[in-house]
């Protein structure tokens, strides 16, 4: 941390600028920056600098020519710097022996870490940390210094907690309160409340994370068939007219294997189902009833959760970012209506046995994973997104919370 700061305010005083390249690096889309400050172009490669330098220090894996080239190359393919996580945690952690110690401290203090490293490396130069904010960042600072933090900051610090509780995959009581409370606060700050600022961010490849909803999956359970699910991800793509309408398509990847026990070798019959639909975005609310009794139609909006949410939200350490007093009546979303829904399931090979047994495969897969996923006409509206994470709401309240995939996931 000490040789990250002398390296910034080193650049900040002009020690270590050098900006010999920067016309050539940091050229976005095609778009001429002859006419823009100088010195802040320079500032804005020396950042990019320090944050190849502090990925190097932090990731030893990167210190391999071969992965480094992968981490420069997710960069330059146009992918969002703030989801080098997701890439690393599929590249890096995957073939390392070290521990990962690198991830681990860069999730330290609510993610702070990773937030540093994505506005040093961010793809524009005019979208990268300056100078003084890098000092005064949280991940520098540290508790100590109490830095008062801003609203990015927070919204990043409540995603970054959401997505370490859901990978735990131990989702007892207290988790899934927790959860839900962290998902009712992302969606109170919201960046994107309108249907016209999801437009460019809403489509990619998403990665479904948590379900408030139902969960079953791997459980003391002893079904017919013994179906291991892999990932589950949701895919909007732009359709041709009009611009408010999008292709979703749900990718779920399974494995059926044989026998009436769980072997301790996974492999078997390879499986994916896929479910595609439209949806066409329109400007709606989410209306919060209190005079509501029964809270089992919806899971995640209980009132312990949004009580919660306005405490954390009015107290000392974020009421100057964010001044809330009681939670809203209502939240502007964007309305997702969709048309027919069309399933598809292919296997690699046949099944032994006959076709009962692919349809109690298909049955324990709809057991696993959320119904929004099998039936997407059940998802009405997203409530929060940002440029990693995106929050979907069902017919029955549940929430959806995805995480953005890279290009080469």
């Amino acid at each position: 941390f000490v040789l990250i700061v002398q390296l910034i305010t080193s650049y900040q005083v002009g020690i270590l600028g050098n900006a010999a390249d920067f016309n050539e690096a940091d050229t976005v889309d095609g778009t001429s920056y002859d006419n823009m400050d100088r010195r802040r172009m320079m500032i804005a490669f020396d950042m990019r600098c320090v944050g190849f330098i502090m990925a190097k220090m932090v990731l030893r894996e990167l210190m391999d020519p071969t992965t480094f080239a992968k981490f420069k190359a997710f960069l330059t393919k146009g992918n969002d710097s703030s989801c080098l996580r997701e890439f690393l945690l599929h590249d890096v952690k995957r073939n390392s022996s070290a521990g990962n110690f690198g991830i681990q401290i860069l999730d330290r203090n609510w993610g702070a870490g990773w937030h540093l490293l994505s506005l040093l490396l961010a793809p524009k130069p005019l979208d990268r940390i300056s100078c003084l904010n890098a000092l005064r960042h949280p991940f520098l600072c540290g508790p100590k210094w109490r830095v008062n933090p801003s609203i990015e900051v927070i919204r990043w610090s409540l995603g970054s907690t959401t997505v370490r509780i859901a990978e735990e995959y131990i989702y007892g009581q207290q988790q899934r309160s927790r959860l839900a409370h962290f998902i009712e606060l992302m969606e109170m700050l919201n960046p994107y409340p309108k249907p016209k600022h999801w437009l460019g961010s809403f489509p990619g490849k998403w990665r479904l994370l948590y379900c408030t909803g139902r969960h079953i999956g791997l459980t003391l359970r002893q079904p017919s068939v013994r179906v291991l699910i892999g990932e589950v991800y949701l895919t909007i793509s732009k359709a041709s007219t009009p611009k408010t309408t999008f292709s979703a398509a749900s990718h779920i990847s399974f494995t059926v294997m044989a026998g009436g026990d769980w072997p301790h070798d996974k492999s078997g019959v390879g499986g994916k189902l896929q479910v595609n639909t439209y949806f066409r975005l329109r400007a709606g609310r989410r209306l919060y009833l209190k005079e509501e009794t029964d809270t089992s139609k919806f899971p995640s909006a209980t009132p312990d959760a949004q009580a919660s949410a306005v405490k954390r939200l009015s107290s000392k350490k974020w009421r100057k970012a964010i001044p809330v007093n009681e939670f809203p009546s209502s939240l502007s979303v964007a309305k997702l209506v969709s048309t027919e829904t069309e399933v598809t399931m292919s296997l690699d090979k046949p099944l032994s046995g006959n076709i009962e047994v692919a349809q109690k495969a298909l049955q324990e897969v709809r057991t696993q994973i959320p119904p929004e996923m099998f039936d997407l006409s059940k998802i009405v509206c997203g409530t929060y997104l940002d440029s990693r994470l995106l929050v979907l709401r069902s017919v029955n309240g549940s929430a959806l919370v995805l995480t953005r995939c890279t290009n080469d996931s």
